[in-house]
């Protein structure tokens, strides 16, 4: 397999991976939420974390240039003293290459990337009920850290 990694870092070479990242937030964002995705989220989230120290776009792309597998970090934001965590906002690896490694890969270079910035940890959330991601996530190196609890609603 002939395979090879590129760091995103211009806005400029956002647009041809605008489609997929809307694809991947829509995908994740469904079952979080009634109303659909503005249409624009896909480049306005990578566009965006390109301007944070804890933004990495990663792609791996195939044998004939097409995008296999991607991961965008961006910052997770303490909301009481306003540290930045890198946090992996999507990670993505084609059907045909997954259980290959590939996204294990991708986590271990924005990792790297991440390291030369200063920036030592590296966030991740996975549902509540989401075994097989929060697995694949211990096996990387994640911890179980802290749960979010959400209510729904005023007055429910």
């Amino acid at each position: 397999m002939n395979l090879s990694l590129q760091e995103i870092n211009d806005p400029a070479d956002c647009d041809p991976l605008a489609s997929l990242a809307q694809e991947l937030i829509e995908h994740t964002m469904d079952e979080l939420r009634e109303e659909p995705v503005p249409s624009d989220r896909g480049l306005a989230l990578l566009q965006r974390v390109l301007q944070s120290k804890a933004g990495v776009i990663l792609r791996t792309i195939g044998s004939e240039g097409e995008t296999i597998g991607l991961i965008v970090t961006g910052p997770m934001i303490d909301p009481l003293v306003g540290d930045e965590t890198p946090m992996i906002l999507l990670l993505w690896t084609a059907d045909p290459y997954r259980r290959r490694g590939m996204s294990k890969r991708l986590i271990e270079n924005a990792a790297e990337i991440l390291g030369s910035r200063g920036l030592h940890s590296l966030a991740a959330r996975a549902g509540h009920n989401d075994d097989a991601l929060i697995s694949m996530g211990e096996r990387s190196g994640f911890t179980r850290s802290f749960e979010v609890l959400v209510r729904e609603g005023p007055g429910r």
